[in-house]
């Protein structure tokens, strides 16, 4: 018998906001982080430990990217630039599996901060793992939508919130979505180290409580029983024997 894993498990779901993006060549060239949203989640447990904070670019922000998020460049003109949180955003994920949903758009937008920073700054793959959620979701559900809010939807996960995208709501919603995809059994309360922090934010996202489904026994009729066993009798008499009626270690065949 093996012994019980004792090891903790420490993930960051995450979620960027950005100036824009470009739709030929390099995603973030000449663009900038705007918000970092990222939730902590240790054995499959929220904590209740968040990051979260609004950045200044220097730059504006692209229309098309602010009728998703409706960040404005007037609200931004106060907050600090990422080489102010640069230190403490590193601390939060470091060492930390990384949960992201499209993570190469994320993850790149990441490395191009920090490498804005200092050119050897290490990749974020060097010092986090990378999981991405949208690639877990097209090999779970080939074929269908696997956008943040098909999910929600395919999962009965409430996001009548999200009206716009903002990077600590998604964060909150995709660990949702993550910890029901990867096996139904979910701590979603959050732990006695975040209890403070959960009471003031408990109401920023309802959750949907499933009722334990069960599969309905369907039993054949008389009339499809009597249909079943003459059409065994007919392979019997066609083939000389019935596999169907043949006894098994020692079962007895009514």
């Amino acid at each position: 018998m093996e012994p019980i894993s004792t090891e903790i498990t420490r993930q960051i779901v995450l979620d960027t906001e950005t100036t824009g993006m470009n739709m030929v060549g390099v995603h973030y060239e000449g663009h900038r982080i705007i918000e970092i949203g990222a939730v902590e989640v240790v054995n499959r447990r929220l904590t209740g430990r968040h990051f979260h904070v609004y950045i200044k670019p220097d730059r504006l922000v692209d229309p098309d990217a602010y009728a998703v998020h409706g960040i404005s460049d007037e609200f931004l003109a106060d907050k600090p630039t990422f080489a102010e949180i640069a230190d403490d955003f590193y601390q939060f994920i470091d060492g930390a599996e990384l949960v992201i949903h499209n993570a190469s758009f994320d993850v790149g937008f990441m490395d191009h901060e920090f490498r804005m920073l200092r050119s050897d700054y290490p990749k974020v793959e060097s010092f986090c793992t990378i999981t991405d959620s949208l690639l877990m979701a097209r090999k779970m559900f080939p074929g269908k939508r696997n956008s943040l809010d098909a999910l929600c939807t395919r999962l009965d996960i409430d996001n009548s919130r999200r009206t716009l995208h903002g990077a600590l709501l998604d964060a909150e919603i995709l660990a949702e979505v993550y910890l029901t995809m990867t096996g139904g059994q979910t701590s979603l309360s959050f732990s006695v180290d975040g209890e403070t922090q959960t009471q003031a934010r408990g109401a920023e996202i309802q959750r949907i409580v499933r009722a334990e489904s069960a599969l309905k026994i369907v039993y054949a009729s008389d009339e499809e029983v009597e249909a079943h066993e003459s059409r065994l009798d007919l392979i019997a008499k066609k083939g000389g024997s019935c596999l169907w009626r043949t006894p098994v270690d020692g079962e007895t065949v009514n």
